[in-house]
């Protein structure tokens, strides 16, 4: 009885602890999305109409048929899929790199660390100007060595537009992953690797029996991390391209600003958010199921 006693005082204590910052969580993220659902079952649309109007599911049978939408969300899935595996492979490339030790290993890894560092508008401006097609570095480098024969505008082409910013989001962010699965790897006993080795095991070996399966915690956060990221991108690509050429780079963020902000339709904006927040609910659980599986499948492998 005294033990039972004791573990409720101190469930009621840790509750007590937690509150604050439950109602925060609340304040910030629960009432926004609240508010989203009940504004997106009204027409609210500023330029017309002042007082909100209750239509019920409307705005989202407007939605089913909007090609400008599901274009924007074919454009998020494939730059969010495309950024994040990239950031993936050549972060965890970085990170075993930076994982040895090497002269001056500190000052690579200040470098290594500064394009995650430094503002998004600013990394962004400085990638069109790379991208320029009269005077970016990029053409100009193509052009000499005779891969191309005249300056491609790569932010003004359909077919470019949306490589391009994958491009500058992977080399803006893979840092980030770099400095998370550099954590882990420095969590991984150097015993298990000189065990393995001592049984014969390559290096090959040793990377996919034991630093995979032991890095695969911090595989998991950062791939969570920035799916979500990903998935709300707004900043670079608003800064290089605008959404343009003709809607190529047009993400569902920036949609739904040009839908309030510029539309100022603010119930159709609403359902946009609301759908938006579903989808990257869902995938960002699936996601963790998936690699939550992956991992609990090499436990299990291990163990065998």
């Amino acid at each position: 009885m005294r033990q039972d006693s004791l573990r409720q005082r101190e469930q009621r204590t840790g509750w007590w602890l937690v509150a604050p910052a439950l109602l925060f969580l609340i304040l910030i993220y629960a009432y926004p999305i609240a508010r989203s659902i009940g504004l997106s079952l009204f027409s609210q649309n500023l330029g017309t109409e002042l007082q909100p109007v209750f239509t019920g599911l409307s705005n989202y049978s407007r939605m089913a048929v909007d090609g400008r939408f599901w274009q924007s969300l074919g454009n998020t899935t494939l730059f969010t899929v495309l950024s994040v595996l990239l950031e993936l492979l050549l972060g965890l490339g970085i990170a075993l790199v930076l994982n040895r030790s090497f002269r001056g290993r500190g000052v690579v890894r200040t470098i290594a660390l500064l394009p995650w560092a430094l503002p998004t508008a600013l990394i962004a401006t400085t990638w069109t100007w790379i991208f320029n097609d009269q005077f970016g570095v990029w053409n100009d480098l193509l052009l000499r060595l005779g891969l191309i024969q005249t300056g491609v505008n790569w932010l003004g082409d359909p077919n470019w537009a949306l490589w391009t910013v994958i491009a500058a989001d992977v080399w803006k962010t893979t840092p980030f992953i770099a400095i998370l699965l550099l954590a882990g790897l420095q969590s991984i006993p150097a015993d298990l690797y000189e065990a393995h080795a001592i049984d014969g095991a390559t290096a090959w070996q040793s990377f996919w029996q034991i630093t995979l399966p032991l890095l695969l915690p911090q595989i998991l956060i950062a791939s969570l991390f920035r799916f979500a990221q990903a998935f709300g991108i707004f900043d670079l690509i608003q800064v290089m391209t605008g959404g343009g050429p003709g809607g190529a780079t047009e993400t569902v963020s920036i949609y739904i600003y040009a839908t309030i902000m510029r539309y100022l339709d603010f119930g159709y904006g609403a359902a946009l958010v609301v759908v938006t927040f579903v989808i990257l609910s869902l995938a960002v659980a699936l996601a963790a199921w998936g690699l939550t599986r992956l991992r609990a499948a090499h436990n299990l492998g291990d163990s065998r």
